[in-house]
């Protein structure tokens, strides 16, 4: 059978980006530019032109920029995202007989050849171009063609002029499409607001914000947000607000009879007073909640919740939906496990339910009701224990009516399933950065995450710590080693958060040696913080984050590179704008004990730096600046006072 069209030439393939073969969208923010690279030639050696259409995904207009060739028939063209939602991208590609033609007149010139055909030949092509065109441009190229085939002018100046590049521009916006290839697959590209890409993180127990020995309320935690604001905190994350069930409620330090006057684990969500969608009665009033959210957003932050799909055995929807739960022979209920360690105060929620249907579309509405609250942003709680098909219908049909929803994954588990979460709609994901605490580590585990396929679609949100997460390097390093994991998770990604006041006043204290879990751990107590602690690194944690909002060099990764030094304990990278406006250079020592120097090496001409010339490095940290010549240059560091320089690069 013949095809349909067998005059259609041009091939393309190894478009990218292009995850999964087009099946999962690549992520972008407002204003971000997106890089399309792509195989395209045809048969003979006629020359190719080809275009990137693109357009949002509720608009039937395309629009389109042009493609230039790199080497070995590699093409590369971008453009740039304007507004939320989502958008679609192909390729098309077509024989151009102009540029053909306009190549090899070049060649006959050169070899002083007879050009009379052939310029009428190209007149020709001009002329079905004025037929495509419009206005002036029209009026040009009929001009064009007069000039072509005028008898009065020598073949050899009308050959010259042929090969303008200024008819080669003009013949450019009007080729001939009709035998054009079009790649067969429509790309996708989700676009979300610029705090999906460059956002900073505060997780704050609002319980722990009262007075000694009392249960902090919204009204408490109101008051600590000019604490949060001052250190330069742009979201605020709060562990479930939820009532906390009783039965097998954990104890301190997570002892499994509780005290009556135990609080319990937030995580533990539901009771008589309500389940997902209700407050602990000892927070205060949904209107309570509504003008905290309010204030934060007075002082530039915003409220992101804590999203746990689980239930306490005292959840409204395990009388309501037992179906929901995976029930044991016994009759009970299957408690929560990772064998040997026993949730008895957790039940899982089924996602193989008879009943999943009427099961997506209430966790959905718990979603809505706190986005009906002028919630935006969430933090979830373990979704690869949850449903993937799940979270790719829910994500995409809540972003039709909420563009603006941020969801940071929670999920520490195997890289393919970290990456597939962030692929189903995930716009953030934690990460294996808390383990990581060497120059080799760091830098492999960097490199993958900005410099392969996976920074087309996972964006990574660094944490040194977490309430479940106080890893053995600060609890040996002390107050020097919070400096520096502030610093790299500050400055080797766009987003970072921490865990405080426990971060900030430098808490290492672990419940046992070799446990990751906090001695007297807020998740399961209320704790009382010396905000004004002497030990307290929140000056430092303020003058990072001011960094950040200042420089934009700061605010993505895919201009991280590491260079040469020659000490295996000192890192250096460095982070710049594509004008090469805004150059950021960071040295971090792995040593929270001992002071650590060396040398490190520098590619001056990549940041736009004459290397036979002197230049500036101001220290954004220590407010030192200081002069160098040349790349190769010796830092120290003393982890008693700052174990790391931010360096701004300046002529």
């Amino acid at each position: 059978m013949l095809p349909q069209e067998g005059r259609i030439r041009v091939q393309i393939e190894g478009v990218w980006p292009e995850i999964d073969g087009g099946r999962f969208a690549i992520k972008r923010t407002v204003g971000e530019r997106v890089r399309v690279e792509v195989d395209m030639f045809s048969d003979s050696h006629d020359a190719v032109s080809g275009v990137i259409l693109y357009r949002p995904a509720v608009s039937q207009s395309w629009f389109e920029v042009p493609l230039f060739p790199t080497f070995n028939d590699r093409w590369q063209g971008e453009f740039t995202v304007s507004e939320m939602g989502n958008y679609i991208y192909t390729i098309q590609g077509w024989v151009d007989h102009f540029k053909t033609w306009q190549r090899d007149m070049v060649k006959k010139l050169a070899a002083e050849q007879d050009i009379s055909v052939d310029l009428l030949i190209g007149a020709n092509y001009i002329q079905e171009a004025s037929q495509r065109a419009t206005g002036d441009d029209a009026a040009q190229l009929k001009t064009w063609v007069e000039t072509l085939r005028s008898e009065d002018v020598s073949p050899i100046i009308r050959g010259d002029k042929a090969i303008s590049p200024e008819l080669a521009l003009l013949m450019a916006k009007y080729p001939d499409r009709r035998f054009a290839s079009t790649y067969h697959k429509a790309l996708k590209i989700t676009v979300e607001r610029e705090r999906a890409q460059f956002s900073t993180w505060y997780e704050m127990f609002p319980r722990s914000c009262g007075e000694p020995g009392k249960h902090g309320t919204f009204k408490d935690a109101q008051a600590r947000l000019p604490y949060i604001a001052n250190m330069g905190f742009d979201v605020l994350y709060l562990p479930p607000i939820h009532p906390i069930g009783t039965t097998f409620r954990k104890g301190r330090n997570n002892v499994t009879v509780a005290e009556p006057d135990d609080v319990g684990v937030p995580w533990g969500i539901g009771g008589p007073e309500g389940g997902h969608k209700a407050i602990h009665p000892l927070l205060g009033t949904m209107a309570d909640f509504e003008e905290f959210v309010a204030k934060a957003k007075e002082h530039g932050i915003e409220i992101a919740l804590d999203l746990a799909f689980q239930c306490s055995p005292d959840h409204p929807y395990v009388k309501e939906h037992p179906e929901w739960f995976r029930s044991r022979p016994d009759g009970t209920i299957q408690y929560a496990e990772n064998p040997p360690k026993k949730y008895q105060d957790i039940y899982p929620i089924d996602f193989e339910t008879p009943d999943w249907q009427n099961l997506w579309q209430e966790l959905k509405s718990v979603m809505v009701f706190w986005m009906e609250k002028d919630v935006r942003i969430f933090r979830v709680d373990n979704p690869h224990t949850k449903a993937f098909n799940f979270w790719e219908w829910v994500l995409a049909d809540l972003r039709q009516t909420y563009p603006d929803l941020i969801v940071l994954s929670e999920s520490f588990t195997r890289p393919k399933v970290m990456y597939r979460l962030a692929k189903l709609g995930f716009t953030q994901s934690y990460t294996y950065f808390t383990w990581r605490n060497s120059k080799w580590e760091m830098t492999q585990y960097l490199t993958e995450l900005t410099q392969t396929p996976v920074h087309e679609f996972f964006r990574p949100n660094f944490w040194p710590n977490t309430p479940d997460i106080l890893h053995e390097f600060i609890q040996h390093g002390g107050r020097p080693g919070c400096m520096i994991r502030l610093v790299l998770a500050a400055t080797l990604t766009a987003s970072y958060g921490i865990y405080g006041p426990a971060f900030e006043v430098c808490e290492n204290r672990a419940v046992k040696p070799g446990s990751e879990e906090y001695l007297h751990s807020e998740k399961y107590q209320i704790r009382e913080w010396d905000l004004n602690s002497p030990y307290s690194i929140k000056d430092l944690v303020a003058r990072v984050n001011y960094a950040r909002r200042e420089h934009p060099a700061l605010q993505s990764n895919s201009s991280l590179r590491f260079h040469h030094t020659d000490n295996e304990q000192i890192i250096c990278y460095s982070k710049q704008t594509d004008d090469l406006k805004d150059v950021i250079l960071v040295v971090v020592s792995f040593d929270p004990h001992w002071t650590q120097g060396g040398f490190i090496d520098l590619p001056l001409e990549s940041f736009g730096i004459d290397p036979h010339r002197e230049y500036q490095v101001h220290d954004l940290l220590s407010q030192n600046t200081f002069t160098w010549f040349g790349g190769h240059n010796y830092v120290e560091l003393n982890p008693q006072n700052i174990p790391a320089h931010v360096f701004w690069v300046r002529q």
